[in-house]
C-alpha cells in the first residue's frame, strides 16, 4: 500500500502523520528557542538565533534514552535541504532596487570579500585535513572544504555536499560521516558569529570606537514594506499569500524537472562523475537562477500588457524566505549525530577554531580597507554572514547601525549575486577535489592563486596608490 492509495488509507496509520509530527516537532523546538533567547538575560545579548537554540534542544532531546527515535534524521535532513532551497528561490523572486548609497563597484568587491573568505576557508580547512589523512588516515582528506560550506553557507550546503563527501570517502575505504561533521561546522559557525561578535563590540563599545544606539524604532514595519504600487489584493479569489507561495514552489519544481533532465543526458566522463552529483547540490544556486528568470518573465509580461497587476510581494517573499531559514536551522542542528563524533573531534575542533580565526582577522583586515567610512559596520555585517547566514550579519549590524544608515546593509543584501558569480569556481572544485588526493592537493593550490587574485583585485586602490608613491619618492 502506497500513501496514494486512498481506497484502503485511515488516518489512524503512523504514516498519515508521520511527516506532520516531525513539522510539529520543529515547530515547538523553534518556539521554545525564541523563549529561551527572549527570557535569558544571557542568550539575549549573545545574539544566538533562536533557530539555533531550538535545534540544541533537539539535541538535548535526542540525548535521553528512546527518544532520539522520534526525531527522524532523515527527515530531518530532507527539510534541510529543501528548506535552502525554496528559502533562495524566494529571496530571488523579490523586486530588488539597487539604491545609490551602495555603488556597483562597492557592491562587487562586497561579493569579492564573500568569495575570497570562502576561499581562505577552504585553504585552512584542506591544511588541516590533509594534514590529518597524512598522520593516519584519521580524517577524509578533502574534509576541510566543509569549512567554507558550514561556515560561509550554512546548514543547508554543509549537507548537500557533507553527504557527497561520505560517498568519495567510502568508494575510496574511508569512513567518514561527512554530512554529521558538516552539519557539526554549521552549527559552531553560529556561534562563532554570535559570540566572538558580541564579545568583540563590547569590547570596541569599551574603548569608545562604538556608540550604544536603540534598535526598536529599526524593528518597526512602515505600511508601504507591507505592499508595493499595483500589486493584487490582499485576498481576492485567491489569497495573496497562497500566490507568493504558489510561485516559490513553482520555480523549485522548475528546478527539480531540469536537474532530473540533466542527469538523464549522456555528459561524458566529467559531467557524469562530477557534474551530475553536484545538481542535487547546487538545488540553492538552480533556484536562484530559474527564480530570477520567472520574474523577468513576469516583468516582460507587465511590459506587453499581458499582466496587468503585480504579483509578486517583497515582505511576504521575505517571510517566506526566513521562515524557510529558521526551519532549515533547526531541522539541520537536529539532524546531527554524534554516534562518529568521537572520531573526528580533534580535527573538528581544530579546524574550527582556525576557521574562526582566520574569517575574524580576514574579514576585518579587508573591511577596513574596502569600507574606510563604516569599516566597523562592514565588518560586523560580513562577519556574521561568512561564519552564519546573512540574517546573521544583519543581527549584528543593527546593534550599530539600526536604521541601516551606512551602505553596509545593501552591500550585504545585494552581493549575492556577485558572490556567486566569483565564488562558483570554488563550488566546481569542492566537487572535484574528493575524487583523490592528487585532486585535493590540486584544489589546495588553486585556492591559494585564487585567494590572491581576489585579494589584489580588492586592494588595488591602495596598492597601486602605494606604488605610485614610491616611485614618486624615487
Amino acid at each position: 500500500m502506497t500513501i496514494l492509495d486512498t481506497t484502503v488509507m485511515t488516518f489512524d496509520r503512523p504514516e498519515a502523520w508521520q511527516w506532520l509530527i516531525q513539522f510539529c516537532i520543529l515547530a515547538v523546538a523553534l518556539l521554545l528557542g525564541n523563549v529561551l533567547r527572549t527570557q535569558i538575560p544571557v542568550l539575549k545579548k549573545s545574539l544566538l538565533p533562536s533557530a539555533l537554540l531550538g535545534g540544541l534542544l533537539l539535541l538535548i532531546f535526542k540525548a535521553f534514552p528512546g527518544c532520539r527515535e522520534i526525531i527522524n534524521k532523515p527527515m530531518m535532513e530532507i527539510v534541510t535541504y529543501h528548506a535552502l532551497g525554496l528559502g533562495f528561490v524566494a529571496l530571488a523572486l523579490k523586486n530588488n532596487k539597487v539604491e545609490s548609497k551602495s555603488s556597483a563597484m562597492k557592491v562587487i568587491e562586497t561579493g569579492a570579500l564573500t568569495a575570497s573568505t570562502y576561499v581562505i576557508q577552504g585553504i585552512v580547512g584542506l591544511i588541516v585535513s590533509i594534514a590529518f589523512f597524512l598522520v593516519g588516515k584519521k580524517l577524509f582528506y578533502a574534509a576541510g572544504l566543509l569549512l567554507p560550506m558550514g561556515y560561509g553557507q550554512g546548514p543547508g550546503q554543509a549537507l548537500n555536499f557533507g553527504t557527497m563527501y561520505t560517498g568519495w570517502a567510502a568508494q575510496q575505504g574511508i569512513d567518514f560521516a561527512g554530512a554529521d561533521f558538516g552539519l557539526s561546522i554549521a552549527a559552531m559557525g553560529f556561534i562563532v558569529g554570535s559570540v566572538i561578535g558580541v564579545i568583540f563590540m563590547n569590547i570596541l563599545r569599551r574603548k569608545g570606537k562604538l556608540s550604544s544606539k536603540k534598535i526598536a524604532d529599526a524593528q518597526v514595519n512602515k505600511l508601504e514594506d507591507y505592499e508595493g504600487k499595483g500589486e493584487i489584493p490582499d485576498s481576492e479569489s485567491i489569497d495573496k499569500l497562497s500566490v507568493q507561495i504558489c510561485m516559490v514552489l513553482f520555480v523549485y519544481f522548475l528546478v527539480y524537472l531540469f536537474t532530473h533532465w540533466i542527469q538523464g543526458m549522456e555528459l561524458g566522463n566529467f559531467g557524469t562523475n562530477t557534474l551530475k552529483p553536484l545538481l542535487w547540490g547546487f538545488n540553492f544556486l538552480l533556484g536562484t537562477l530559474f527564480g530570477i528568470a520567472f520574474k523577468n518573465i513576469l516583468k516582460l509580461f507587465k511590459r506587453q500588457r499581458l499582466m496587468r497587476r503585480e504579483y509578486i510581494n517583497n515582505y511576504m517573499l521575505n517571510r517566506i524566505g526566513g521562515f524557510c531559514f529558521d526551519i532549515m536551522i533547526v531541522a539541520g542542528t537536529a539532524a546531527i549525530s554524534f554516534d562518529e563524533f568521537g572520531k573526528f573531534v580533534l580535527p573538528f575542533a581544530i579546524i574550527c577554531t582556525l576557521g574562526a580565526a582566520v574569517t575574524f582577522i580576514y574579514v576585518l583586515w579587508i573591511s577596513k580597507h574596502l569600507y574606510p567610512d563604516y569599516k566597523y559596520e562592514g565588518f560586523f555585517s560580513m562577519f556574521g554572514m561568512l561564519t552564519g547566514t546573512a540574517s546573521n550579519g544583519m543581527i549584528l549590524l543593527r546593534e550599530i547601525d539600526p536604521k541601516f544608515e551606512t551602505p553596509a546593509a545593501n552591500n550585504l543584501v545585494l552581493q549575492a549575486l556577485a558572490a556567486v558569480a566569483l565564488g562558483f569556481p570554488v563550488l566546481l572544485l569542492v566537487g572535484i577535489a574528493p575524487q583523490s588526493l592528487k585532486s585535493t592537493w590540486i584544489t589546495l593550490g588553486i585556492l591559494v592563486v585564487f585567494w590572491a587574485i581576489l585579494t589584489v583585485f580588492m586592494l588595488r586602490t591602495k596598492i597601486f596608490k602605494r606604488r605610485q608613491k614610491t616611485e614618486a619618492g624615487s
